[in-house]
């Protein structure tokens, strides 16, 4: 009888350095497991008109296939709820995100995220 496995979701932002949010993924996942890989874009973001940003996503998108994984790029205003409806709609049972930068203390993400799927076991990669 197979076994199902466990649904892991790793969030990348258009930087060659999720490469290593992708390999703490495999890290967590054993044969039966799925790994998603979900980048989610403002709608005024133009990631294509920016070169650095379109050869990063590629070079991501090159390592999700070498790993048998997806990598989805969406578009929103409103990341954290399009992150966690990618989640309930994929059965997502682990999270992987990198620490957020910026002034505060606490990573937002992590936050937000934690409190809308609660029953998701959430890792944070220190940068």
């Amino acid at each position: 009888m197979s076994q199902s496995g466990s649904n892991i979701l790793v969030c990348v932002t258009q930087q060659k350095t999720c490469e290593r949010l992708i390999r703490k993924a495999l890290e967590f996942s054993s044969d039966n497991d799925s790994i998603f890989i979900i980048h989610v874009a403002k709608n005024n973001w133009s990631f294509l008109d920016n070169e650095k940003e379109g050869e990063a996503l590629e070079y991501l998108f090159g390592i999700a296939k070498s790993i048998g994984a997806n990598l989805t790029v969406l578009r929103s205003d409103n990341i954290v709820d399009t992150i966690v409806d990618y989640a309930l709609e994929n059965k997502i049972d682990i999270l992987v995100l990198g620490d957020s930068k910026g002034d505060h203390s606490e990573n937002y993400f992590y936050k937000s995220l934690k409190e809308t799927l609660n029953v998701v076991e959430i890792h944070v990669v220190p940068n």
